[in-house]
């Protein structure tokens, strides 16, 4: 667990369990962020706020959470700003009581996962992040429509959340205009979640190109081409 580094997201357990898992050597964040690694390893010693877990090898580890942390950071002095700023931009993020996950150059779409399974989230997560998106993850019903008030782009719901609530779940989101909302379920609910208001149904188990593809349909196509187009 990495318990060096705090989290864009709010403390949240399962968020921080799925999302602050340390995974990624520095050389690999290097290239995912395009930093050089002496000043991934700077803006550590030097400002101490994306602190990366140590392994018992004594590599330096990053979490999915780290990689966003520090390409916002990436961004932020691209944009103009000085590292030391910039810092201190994503500290008062990471300590607002209400802080929303980061969002890279305002380009990277958010993507709010409804999903009763952990592990289930963290693989759904993990090919989501890969894409380049945003990624708030819910566990329970409640939780989904708390967290759907940062407007996200797109709503990913496990129809057997909450003892089988999700297509009340899609319902409610369609209602308050939250959308397009994926269904997600191993059963055959699909017909009911597309009444309630989903604009598109997939079965468990899940396959990672089919959810990708899925997701890119409905926001039009992945968060790092968006990007990629908006650079100058």
């Amino acid at each position: 667990m990495a318990g060096s580094g705090p989290t864009p997201t709010a403390p949240d357990s399962g968020d921080q369990e799925i999302s602050g898992q340390p995974l990624y050597s520095i050389g690999a964040v290097a290239r995912m962020v395009n930093v050089p690694t002496p000043t991934l390893r700077t803006w550590h010693e030097r400002y101490g706020v994306v602190v990366p877990t140590r392994s018992e090898g004594g590599h330096r580890l990053y979490s999915r959470d780290q990689v966003e942390q520090l390409r916002y950071l990436a961004d932020q002095v691209a944009a103009g700003l000085s590292p030391s700023d910039a810092h201190r931009l994503l500290r008062e993020r990471i300590q607002a009581p209400d802080g929303q996950p980061l969002a890279s150059g305002g380009n990277s779409l958010l993507i709010l996962l409804a999903e009763r399974d952990p592990f289930a989230a963290e693989f759904s997560e993990y090919f989501l992040r890969t894409e380049g998106y945003a990624v708030s993850l819910a566990m329970d019903f409640d939780d989904t429509l708390s967290k759907a008030s940062a407007s996200p782009d797109l709503v990913i719901v496990d129809l057997m959340i909450s003892a089988g609530r999700g297509v009340e779940l899609c319902r409610q989101l369609h209602e308050q205009g939250h959308g397009p909302i994926l269904a997600i379920c191993t059963l055959r609910l699909g017909d009911s979640a597309l009444s309630a208001g989903a604009s598109a149904f997939l079965p468990k188990p899940i396959e990672p190109l089919q959810l990708v593809s899925a997701v890119r349909d409905l926001l039009g196509d992945s968060a790092f081409l968006r990007r990629e187009r908006a650079t100058p």
